[in-house]
């Protein structure tokens, strides 16, 4: 994954801080846009998960500042829900002018309902997400009530929301009471996923269920079980991130799918480790991988270790030749199973103790055979088994060259 910093203008003189984040590969199945609830921002945890995610399984994820939050320019205590939405589609705009047209809108709270609302001025956007929205703007209102007479007193005050500090004004206020969003909704004319928490202490469930009733197909709801309002465990906000991502293909226009698959004179395996810990993404003729290490050895044991990755290498390519094999032969294999375990050997223990190293590398593999198989046809698939492409390659010598490309 790249992770780019970058910024627009919001259309009003003010310069919007964002991350871009591009898949391992660079070459992204559709554009995204992530609008942050008003009490976090680009850098929140769970942003960061989600943008991230996302970014593994081949899309491009801008996520930005609103006015006033984060390293934003303006003062958000001088900012309105109608500024919030102008943003999201000031962030469309650019996303249109410098890479392509975002096609995923997903939006946190706020951000859903501004993005439900910005969607009808994005006209590429082909898929709305929103995650622990809420159905009315009057809702918000009742929360920042306890902030009105210190608004109306000073212009604007401060209120806790999910635990978090906020500088609110009166525009905002203004703005809460007179915008309607019930015929944006209705009309939202996209696809329309809607998450929520069923334990939503600060937005609650209600809001969803009013939503889901208000949208016109198609329409789908999931519910993050446990999940508090601003995601705040990994587990939750990397959860939402795969569904959106396995929903969103749906409805991508298939000439970007296209455009991604479609690469004949390119079928190198790209791999990508960032700046901190082992996690790393591999992307291997489109399809998206995670590799790491143990936790015991510094990694976060999010993906196999390199070594299992070359272990199931071998097992798959063993059982893929056996499948073929007796397909061929018309046996009665019905599936094969692969047991594979890496280990570093001292060569005394070996067979194999001329190479004088004091280590060397071994696998072992164990062949589970289904079916009415008889004795001859099982003796031969072991025999087949050691002939696998994978297999010759680890016996045979391998010459691996190294370029430094200068990005």
């Amino acid at each position: 994954m790249h992770t780019i910093k970058t910024a627009f203008d919001n259309g009003r003189g003010q310069r919007l801080a964002a991350l871009l984040d591009r898949p391992v590969d660079d070459s992204p199945i559709a554009y995204a846009i992530f609008a942050h609830c008003f009490t976090c921002s680009k850098t929140y945890k769970a942003v960061r998960h989600i943008a991230r995610a996302l970014a593994a399984e081949g899309f491009a994820v801008l996520s930005f500042d609103f006015t006033g939050l984060g390293d934003s320019e303006g003062e958000f205590a001088e900012t309105s829900f109608s500024s919030n939405v102008e943003d999201v589609v000031a962030a469309a705009g650019y996303l249109t002018e410098t890479h392509d047209a975002p096609t995923v809108l997903i939006g946190h709270s706020l951000g859903g309902a501004a993005v439900m609302m910005a969607a009808a001025r994005i006209p590429s956007a082909t898929a709305i997400v929103t995650i622990g929205a809420p159905a009315s703007l009057s809702h918000l209102s009742e929360i920042l009530e306890p902030a009105r007479t210190g608004v109306e007193q000073t212009g604007s005050a401060e209120i806790i929301l999910a635990g978090r500090r906020i500088r609110i004004g009166r525009a905002l206020m203004d703005d809460l009471a007179e915008v309607s969003m019930g015929d944006a909704i209705s009309n939202l004319g996209r696809a329309l996923l809607v998450m929520h928490s069923p334990v939503d202490a600060v937005v609650g469930i209600s809001n969803a269920s009013a939503i889901f009733r208000a949208a016109k197909h198609p329409k789908s709801f999931v519910s993050l079980d446990r999940a508090d309002h601003l995601l705040s465990r990994a587990e939750d906000s990397r959860y939402a991130a795969g569904v959106i991502a396995y929903w969103s293909r749906k409805y991508i226009p298939e000439a970007q799918e296209e455009s991604k698959m479609a690469r004949p004179g390119d079928n190198r395996v790209v791999v990508r480790t960032g700046g901190t810990g082992f996690r790393t993404e591999v992307l291997a003729n489109g399809h998206p991988l995670i590799a790491d290490e143990p936790i015991s050895v510094g990694g976060s044991n999010t993906g196999p270790s390199p070594y299992e990755l070359l272990a199931a290498s071998l097992g798959a390519c063993t059982s893929m030749t056996l499948r073929m094999y007796a397909d061929r032969k018309n046996w009665p294999l019905e599936a094969v199973e692969v047991r594979l375990e890496h280990e570093k050997i001292h060569c005394v223990d070996c067979a194999d103790v001329a190479r004088g190293q004091p280590k060397i590398d071994h696998i072992s593999r164990e062949l589970v055979l289904e079916g009415p198989l008889d004795d001859a046809q099982r003796k031969r698939l072991v025999e087949i088994a050691d002939r696998c492409p994978v297999h010759r390659t680890l016996h045979s010598e391998i010459e691996v060259t190294t370029t430094l490309v200068h990005e």
